[in-house]
């Protein structure tokens, strides 16, 4: 039986590479792949034009989920895929009733707490800057 800490650590992981496979499966590659023609059908909220809301959405639903099944930057790349899908539900789909927005809404609960959490002890650990970085010698 795992321990507390690796239960824990172990859950942390699947929740993240659950959660960003899913967005990137259902919401991101389609609109990368389907870039034109997304282009012509994407809302755009604040008045940007089409292209720079796309680019944010491509952002937050591919770069970050990447980021997130990688473990890398995991709190910070949750915070595109909030606000994403804030601006759907609040600014995008307002007549939405729950259970319309059910699915915007448990991503919403899952990315936000892995941005609470983070993303565990299962995650590539990138070096800091400057740790690499030897004196030279005499």
């Amino acid at each position: 039986m795992p321990t507390p800490d690796r239960s824990g650590a172990l859950a942390l992981l699947f929740m993240r590479v659950a959660a960003a496979l899913l967005l990137l499966q259902v919401h991101g590659l389609p609109k990368l792949l389907h870039w034109q023609s997304e282009l012509q059908h994407i809302e755009d909220p604040f008045g940007i034009g089409a292209a720079p809301t796309l680019v944010l959405a491509v952002f937050a639903e591919v770069l970050c989920p990447i980021l997130l099944i990688l473990g890398v930057f995991a709190r910070l790349a949750c915070l595109p895929v909030i606000a994403v899908l804030l601006v759907a539900l609040v600014f995008v789909h307002p007549q939405w009733s729950l259970e319309e927005g059910q699915f915007a809404w448990w991503m919403l609960i899952l990315f936000a707490g892995l941005a609470i959490a983070g993303p565990g002890s299962y995650r590539l650990v990138l070096p800091r800057p400057g740790a690499l970085h030897t004196e030279p010698g005499p």
